[in-house]
């Protein structure tokens, strides 16, 4: 259900751009956020630091877009959120020697210390890869192609990353039951 919740926005935003344009698409993409996150508040629940982080970068570059009436600008919303996580978990490690998908799931599951390095490495190294593919196809491709990689790309790489890791991961799981 978190999912389907997380991903609210992207879809109205294809489903808007399918219907009308980038710049409606657009403006429902920061109000599905607005809505998402107040929501959230309204229901006396915590809102993580993703999700604001999400919702200060759609503000800002859809605003952006909508301002300036220049779709490059919403194009470059998903690498720099992209990259905005994965610099979080390199600076969690570099800056402050905290693994923060440890710190995520270490209570869901026991992992050896280099497990949880090369975990959290990987999900940089992942994160890094797809604000440059988002950027790659922005560029390269209509777009029409771009809002269709948007979301079926996006989130289809996204899964088949996580069942990548979980095969990873049950060698790991396994051994300790």
């Amino acid at each position: 259900m978190k999912f389907l919740f997380d991903v609210f926005p992207v879809v109205l935003f294809f489903v808007a751009f399918k219907l009308f344009n980038i710049y409606v698409a657009t403006a429902v993409a920061i109000a599905a956020s607005c809505v998402q996150v107040s929501w959230l508040k309204l229901r006396g629940r915590r809102v993580d630091l993703m999700l604001w982080a999400s919702l200060a970068i759609i503000v800002l570059f859809g605003g952006a877009t909508l301002l300036l009436q220049d779709e490059t600008f919403i194009k470059w919303k998903p690498s720099v959120l992209y990259w905005l996580f994965g610099a979080v978990l390199a600076g969690g490690v570099l800056g402050f020697r905290k693994n923060l998908i440890r710190a995520l799931l270490g209570e869901q599951m026991r992992l050896p210390d280099p497990v949880w390095a090369r975990l959290n490495w990987s999900w940089v190294a992942f994160f890094a890869f797809m604000g440059a593919a988002n950027l790659y196809v922005a560029y390269n491709y209509s777009t029409d192609l771009w809002v269709d990689f948007k979301l079926f790309g996006g989130i289809g790489l996204m899964i088949a990353f996580v069942v990548a890791q979980s095969l990873v991961l049950a060698k790991y799981l396994q051994d300790e039951q």
